[in-house]
């Protein structure tokens, strides 16, 4: 039987706070892997953890949003950390994306559209004077364009993704409840994979409190 894959947020600066989540995340009904963030790659020991950790999936999400030679060269400088998965920000533009994609090598380069904590109205305030999801339709096209392994989108607009993009979608902005934090746009984990997501990223609903029961709870929520 085909497993769920879920990638879990480890968004801590704390070593002993990440190495639990690992440890409490080990079991046999889903297939894991971790996500580590700007919060724990720019912390003092970060970087080193991940550069020995073993027999893991991991993705360094970075979200790189650069001119074409810095979001290259930044790669580079992280390609000892043998990331399965690294983010883009679709934004930085076609060039950028080829860029990029041009050094990942085996590393799969994740495009990420538009973040989970923006909706209309906060696009609106920026500038944009399209909707969510005709701006995240534009940049899936790109992000087929550039030949990207994966795109990163909410779960309320894969549809639209698939609709263009073939490849892997990972989806944050997974909630158990109505509880949605600083997320915008969010579905259960049951809602998510019913729309198509390929990854789920689930951070704080499992990583709060008692991971272990968290899990056990994602895991009864799916079946």
């Amino acid at each position: 039987m085909k497993k769920n894959k879920v990638f879990i947020a480890c968004d801590s600066s704390n070593i002993s706070k990440v190495k639990e989540i690992i440890a409490k995340t080990q079991n046999t009904k889903l297939q894991i892997g971790y996500k580590f963030g700007l919060e724990f790659l720019n912390s003092k020991k970060g970087r080193n953890f991940v550069s020995r950790l073993k027999n893991k999936i991991t993705f360094g999400d970075y979200k790189f949003a650069d001119i074409p030679n810095t979001c290259s060269s930044a790669i580079k400088a992280v390609r000892d950390l043998k990331f399965n998965y690294i983010t883009i920000h679709i934004s930085s533009g076609l060039d950028a994306l080829k860029a990029a994609k041009k050094v990942s090598g085996s590393t799969k380069l994740i495009g990420v559209t538009i973040l989970t904590s923006l909706d209309n109205k906060s696009l609106k305030e920026i500038g944009y004077d399209q909707n969510v999801k005709k701006i995240v339709l534009k940049q899936a096209k790109l992000a087929k364009k550039a030949n990207l392994d994966a795109i990163v989108c909410s779960p309320i607009e894969v549809n639209v993704v698939r609709k263009v993009f073939k490849r892997e979608i990972i989806t944050p902005g997974i909630r158990f409840n109505f509880k949605t934090d600083d997320q915008k746009r969010a579905l259960t984990p049951k809602q998510a994979y019913k729309n198509g997501s390929d990854w789920l990223v689930i951070g704080r609903p499992i990583t709060r409190g008692n991971i272990e029961n968290n899990l056990q709870n994602l895991i009864n929520h799916l079946q």
